[in-house]
């Protein structure tokens, strides 16, 4: 399993690229409602506070598997909040 650094580094790359999708295709289309690029945004910033949250947290009986199953939900969130950026 790669290293919980890695890990927090992934979480922060890949919400933040979102986010950055999430504001460019804002700034390209100023016809469209800006409210729901800022809802992508937003929600990539809670989804970011969770997931950070969950990785901290050292009372898990199993750390491996928790650490697993963040990387999962990672992987599952990030791509609903891909698809909600791609309907912009």
């Amino acid at each position: 399993m790669a290293s919980i650094k890695d890990l927090k580094q992934d979480i922060n790359f890949v919400l933040g690229d979102i986010i950055e999708a999430a504001l460019i295709t804002q700034a390209t289309n100023p016809d469209q409602d800006p409210k729901a690029a800022d809802a992508v945004v937003d929600d990539c910033i809670s989804t970011f506070d969770q997931l950070i949250a969950r990785v901290n947290d050292r009372k898990v009986e199993n750390r491996r598997a928790h650490l697993k199953s963040v990387r999962q939900d990672l992987e599952s969130q990030g791509k609903a909040l891909i698809d909600r950026v791609n309907k912009l």
